[in-house]
């Protein structure tokens, strides 16, 4: 495994300053944003695939850093009910596998997006039970009509540019936000489609991270570590669909936190031995989204405590036995 990290973290910095302290605090790897929600502060797809000379020079400045890119994000909603916006963010995915391919880059990250309930819908909706009977109608117009034409199409445009991991972040608001989701639209598009693991949008809706893991064995290609606090006083008054914005911390039925500070290294060990197990030795990319640390301690803590969890060397073998 390898510490990597979410660079937008450090989106308002040049790409070489942000390298440079990303490299200071021990990560390897970068997961730079190429559109969509996490922006296009370091890597501008469109721009690199017009000029070759501003290529080589990213490439370079990459190379000088020591660093390495484990994967393109472009976590947008290609499938929005605005056919303005579903362009834009299309086009960011589009970008983001031809840049893929100029780099050797086999893997993006992305969410599935939400469509809205119909055709003549203006904003997503994110159904989140199966009641009234109205409900069931959107799934099955989202699922049969957008989602999974969408992604046949996309899939078959990654694999033209040598990206055959698009890894999905599970997450509510989304049509893909657990497991039977993720295998729904992994079973009608290909084995392409798998999973971003961000065990961070898991807990707050109740899910055991280690058992999503096994459940995902062979179909996770590549992590996220970002911890949750769920607040059990507000969550017992309100349950844990809350729509307090992310700054009112102390009403909130969850926030994001740095790793270590929602869950103890325990949990953090159970998680990267589960992964060992299934056969992932891929990139610990660090997400910090937590208001409460500065982001720079928070992702100098959150790094040392990937650095004493996460499990780095190949296995000795089985010497005892």
């Amino acid at each position: 495994m390898k510490i990597g990290v979410v660079a937008n973290v450090l989106q308002d910095r040049p790409l070489e300053d942000a390298l440079k302290t990303f490299r200071e605090m021990g990560i390897e790897q970068i997961e730079p944003g190429c559109g969509g929600f996490a922006g296009k502060a370091h890597v501008a797809p469109e721009r690199l695939l017009a000029s070759p000379e501003a290529l080589e020079e990213f490439q370079q400045t990459l190379q000088a850093s020591g660093l390495t890119i484990s994967a393109l994000s472009c976590h947008g909603n290609p499938v929005h009910p605005d056919p303005a916006k579903a362009e834009e963010y299309h086009e960011d995915m589009c970008n983001t596998v031809r840049l893929a391919e100029k780099l050797g880059v086999d893997t993006i990250t992305c969410f599935s997006g939400c469509p809205g309930d119909c055709e003549a819908s203006r904003y997503p909706n994110w159904v989140t039970c199966a009641w009234p009977d109205d409900n069931l109608d959107i799934l099955k117009y989202q699922w049969d009509k957008v989602l999974i034409p969408y992604w046949k199409n996309f899939v078959q445009a990654a694999k033209d540019c040598g990206v055959n991991k698009i890894a999905l972040e599970l997450h509510p608001g989304f049509s893909v936000y657990n497991v039977d989701t993720l295998k729904r639209l992994r079973e009608a598009v290909g084995p392409e489609i798998g999973v971003n693991f961000d065990p961070s949008h898991l807990l707050w809706q109740g899910m055991e991270p280690v058992a999503v893991i096994r459940a995902f064995a062979g179909m996770i290609y590549h992590v996220h570590a970002k911890d949750v606090c769920i607040d059990r006083y507000n969550t017992a008054l309100n349950g844990v669909l809350d729509t307090k914005h992310y700054s009112d911390e102390a009403h909130r039925s969850w926030i994001f936190r740095t790793v270590g500070y929602g869950n103890d290294a325990k949990y953090w060990k159970d998680i990267f031995s589960e992964l060992r197990k299934t056969g992932y030795d891929g990139t610990i990319s660090i997400e910090h989204e937590d208001s409460l640390i500065n982001r720079l301690e928070g992702l100098q803590h959150a790094v040392d405590m990937v650095k004493s969890c996460a499990i780095f060397a190949e296995t000795s073998g089985m010497w005892w036995a």
